[in-house]
């Protein structure tokens, strides 16, 4: 489903975030990002300690919730709708994310009408939580 992710999102590298989608049930979705030691923030961010900056994961969890939105709303979607992050709300870090995880990209999308969707997404490594928040997208009509 790899192929998936990258007609959905616009991003590629460095700044694609999600490495494939693994299940999406109505409003739930999770995709993964293999966390890996090549990635440019790691030569910079606490080199002598590599940690995926906070806001990198929120970021990854946002594309997540677009593959989510996108393959629940179908052909609608797909029709120049582009959609942009509108605010991030409750974030909270629990744990570091290192080189070598595994994230989780979950998340449930509790509102979509009128151009207006939210999610309440979580990143997790394993079954420890990383990283929660409750994003808002706007979309192009």
């Amino acid at each position: 489903m790899e192929g998936l992710v990258r007609r959905v999102l616009p991003h590629r590298y460095p700044f694609l975030m999600v490495d494939a989608l693994v299940s999406q049930d109505g409003d739930r979705f999770e995709c993964v990002k293999n966390v890996s030691h090549n990635e440019p923030h790691f030569s910079g961010h606490f080199p002598n300690e590599p940690v995926m900056p906070g806001v990198l994961i929120i970021e990854a969890l946002a594309q997540a919730a677009a593959v989510g939105l996108a393959l629940r709303e179908g052909d609608a979607f797909r029709e120049g709708r582009g959609g942009y992050l509108a605010s991030i709300e409750r974030a909270r870090f629990r744990r570091k994310v290192v080189p070598g995880d595994q994230l989780r990209l979950t998340g449930t999308i509790t509102r979509f009408r009128r151009g207006l969707c939210t999610v309440a997404a979580v990143a997790l490594v394993g079954d420890q939580v990383a990283a929660e928040a409750t994003l808002s997208f706007v979309f192009a009509a």
